[in-house]
């Protein structure tokens, strides 16, 4: 079915999008100086709205600044098999640390897409010294050669790594981040079947609906995770106040084909003019629902998850038409 959604000649495609991209106006780049006024305090306001964060969310102001041992870990050591109340098993290091995989990396053939500041944030696990403890299968431990030629863990053909956020043993606070980081499983797959993972979501398109008991009918993301948008951005003409820091916690939805959606309003409010691609003054390509740009939300642990509704009394998960659940458009 997700084949036949992305059947549409990708050259119609591309003619479209560059046909619509002006449709919702043109932004211009801020300067440097205004950068995130009035995004950031409400983007990391966790405690304003959502539930499950707690410590465990991974931006705590007290863990600001701090460096966990992932980061410095010079080995792996045995592996474990530890057990999350969230996610279920979950496979760590010799000190307990969660392990964790990156969408973005291939599986066959083996290859890490993580490096320079990426691999600062998410540590490569070092394969020289892994060994599979109890509940592992050592056959689904391998290696992988980095670009710097050094030697990186893999599970079933994932190259592994840590989070520098995790500072204590258990920790998943790297789990979902960007919805391409995900705590490894002792198979390789994500932890808990993951968003994206082989539980059912594989069969999502780009952007489709769900309706949630609370919220009612609204939009998720190709991982079953769901969207959002920032009532601090403007529609018209299309604006961001969403820079920076902020991304890390709220990270853009990538342009989804109009041929791999479900259920989502393709019109808008202009006619025909509604989905396009909003590229951002900071570069990134985003996807926009009638001109509004949207987000999903890096508290959000697991398909279902809503813990980004309206926090910071900003953020509001969306309709299939763009329109906030919850809130007034301003």
């Amino acid at each position: 079915m997700k084949t036949s959604w992305r059947s549409a000649s990708l050259v119609v495609s591309a003619v479209a999008v560059l046909a619509l991209t002006t449709a919702c106006g043109q932004e211009t780049a801020p300067p440097a100086s205004s950068q995130n006024v009035g995004a950031t305090a409400a983007a990391g306001d966790y405690g304003s709205a959502g539930t499950g964060l707690g410590n465990g969310s991974g931006f705590d102001a007290g863990a600001a600044g701090q460096e966990s041992s992932a980061t410095q870990a010079a080995t792996a050591g045995e592996l474990s098999v530890a057990t999350s109340q969230e996610l279920g098993k979950v496979l760590t290091d010799s000190a307990g640390l969660t392990l964790y995989r990156f969408d973005k990396d291939t599986a066959d053939p083996a290859k890490s897409n993580c490096d320079g500041d990426c691999a600062k944030k998410w540590p490569p696990v070092p394969a020289d010294d892994a060994t599979a403890g109890a509940g592992i299968d050592k056959a689904l431990l391998g290696s992988v050669t980095r670009a710097d030629g050094t030697k990186q863990l893999t599970v079933d053909g994932w190259p592994a790594y840590r989070f520098a956020k995790d500072l204590n043993a258990g920790d998943v606070n790297g789990q979902g981040v960007g919805g391409t980081w995900y705590a490894l499983a002792p198979d390789g797959k994500k932890a808990g079947g993951g968003a994206g993972g082989e539980a059912g979501a594989a069969d999502l398109p780009g952007l489709s609906t769900r309706k949630d008991p609370k919220l009612g009918e609204i939009v998720i993301d190709k991982n079953g995770m769901t969207v959002y948008r920032f009532m601090k951005d403007t529609q018209w003409p299309m604006s961001t106040k969403c820079t920076g820091d902020c991304l890390e916690k709220w990270p853009v939805v990538a342009p989804v084909d109009a041929e791999d959606t479900e259920g989502i309003d393709l019109q808008g409010s202009t006619p025909n003019r509604g989905y396009v691609v909003f590229d951002r003054p900071d570069g990134i390509k985003q996807q926009s629902i009638d001109c509004v740009p949207i987000y999903t939300f890096a508290g959000d642990k697991k398909p279902g998850d809503t813990n980004g509704q309206g926090v910071g009394g900003t953020w509001f998960a969306v309709r299939p038409d763009g329109k906030p659940v919850g809130a007034s458009e301003q």
